[in-house]
């Protein structure tokens, strides 16, 4: 026994899920029903007890995978077909070299199986290829290459340049990078074993077990809930490339913050409802729909004068509000710095979103641009899905770090 665990192991260097699935495979070609969880028993049985020799490798593998005396004659023929004439003894210094390409390499297995295809041997190394070498080394190995997607490289192409397919992919793309939401701190606490307040109440009434002796102290802490967002999207008809992709941002945001979100053109919709739909598609296509007066004129001003009119209103309070617009308004630039005005008092953050202020040397020379723009907290570009979820982060961080600055300085006053 001694002399079998100094022996080097068998299947040194093997990927043990790839072997399992390749000894399966072979089973199941023989009509042996090989299920998923004996594949994972074999592996697992080859990490907890790496078989040193031929005998241990076919106990393992008969124990796992062969659940009927039936099937043993099946099994006894492909494990012989495979490791027949098969050079085994792999010892620590005969692991086999990494090659210089291809994917997963397969070792031959001579076996004397007839039905056994030429080439197709156990999968005994699955290493990563190595693609490139150091700069800086003169050694063969090197990282893998790391390459992007390519539904990421499309997120930096123009909503225009882009296919139906691309944009839904795209959007469920975006929908992850709004997960992530800044919360802000509400009035309501929770008992909490960090936190930094003592529940007088609950630490009293938790005395009555120890003859009103407050041996152990209730600690509560604040209750933090997402900080909410309210968007306005124009769907004019110079925003009608950007349309699509904005009403997938609208959507990843009402799922993921409960935001309030509306279109407006000449009059203003409410659309929270319909993209809160499960089905993107179709969360989309009723959204469109309902839009009556999309891909008409635009009356920014009117609209923000109506939002705020509304019973809708209150959701402005405390909020995070996000104009996408290429800021081409029909209404007077003195009504909308008004509007813009008592939207930046009632807001948390004014955030604008302008497809065309990616453009190099971009300056906001129009008129109604350029009245809202001095009410606003930030104006980012928007013309791409990538600038859309850098958006999205960069509003994150900035409301995070005010939130970080603002408890710094409490406590200072403190």
């Amino acid at each position: 026994m001694a002399a079998e665990h100094a022996s080097p192991q068998l299947l040194r260097g093997v990927d043990r899920a790839a072997f399992a699935v390749a000894l399966a495979v072979r089973l199941r070609d023989r009509g042996v029903p090989v299920g998923l969880t004996a594949i994972e028993v074999l592996a697992r049985a080859l990490a907890v007890s790496p078989p040193r020799s031929r005998s241990a490798l076919y106990w393992t593998a008969r124990i796992s995978l062969v659940r009927h005396q039936s099937e043993l004659a099946a099994f006894d023929a492909m494990f012989a077909a495979v490791f027949d004439d098969a050079m085994l003894e792999l010892g620590a210094h005969r692991a086999p070299p990494i090659g210089p390409s291809g994917e997963d390499r397969l070792a031959p297995v001579s076996g004397g199986a007839r039905d056994e295809q030429a080439g197709s041997g156990l999968p005994w190394v699955s290493l990563p290829p190595v693609v490139a070498g150091a700069e800086d080394s003169d050694a063969d190995f090197a990282v893998p290459e790391r390459l992007p997607s390519a539904l990421a490289a499309r997120a930096e192409v123009p909503f225009d340049q882009l296919s139906a397919a691309e944009t839904r992919l795209l959007g469920q793309w975006l929908a992850a990078a709004v997960r992530v939401w800044p919360a802000r701190r509400t009035r309501r606490t929770a008992v909490a074993t960090g936190g930094h307040r003592i529940a007088l109440r609950s630490t009293i009434a938790r005395s009555r077990r120890t003859g009103w002796e407050p041996i152990e102290l209730v600690h509560v802490r604040a209750v933090h809930k997402p900080r909410p967002v309210v968007m306005l999207c124009d769907v004019s008809q110079s925003m009608q490339a950007q349309a699509t992709a904005y009403l997938y941002l609208m959507r990843a945001l009402t799922l993921a913050t409960d935001a309030e979100v509306f279109a407006f053109a000449t009059t203003l919709t409410r659309l929270t409802g319909v993209l809160a739909h499960r089905s993107p598609e179709a969360a989309i296509e009723q959204a469109t729909g309902r839009v009556a007066d999309r891909f008409g004129g635009t009356r920014i001003a009117t609209n923000v004068q109506d939002l705020l009119a509304s019973h809708h209103g209150h959701a402005l309070r405390g909020a995070i509000v996000i104009v996408a617009s290429d800021g081409w308004d029909s209404d007077p630039a003195t009504q909308l710095a008004a509007a813009m005005a008592r939207l930046r008092r009632r807001a948390y953050r004014v955030i604008w979103l302008n497809p065309r202020a990616a453009a190099p040397g971009f300056t906001p020379q129009v008129s109604a641009m350029a009245a809202a723009l001095p009410y606003c907290d930030s104006l980012l570009p928007a013309d791409t899905f990538g600038s859309l979820a850098a958006a999205i982060g960069e509003i994150s961080s900035a409301v995070s770090s005010t939130r970080s600055r603002g408890s710094r300085d409490g406590t200072a006053r403190r």
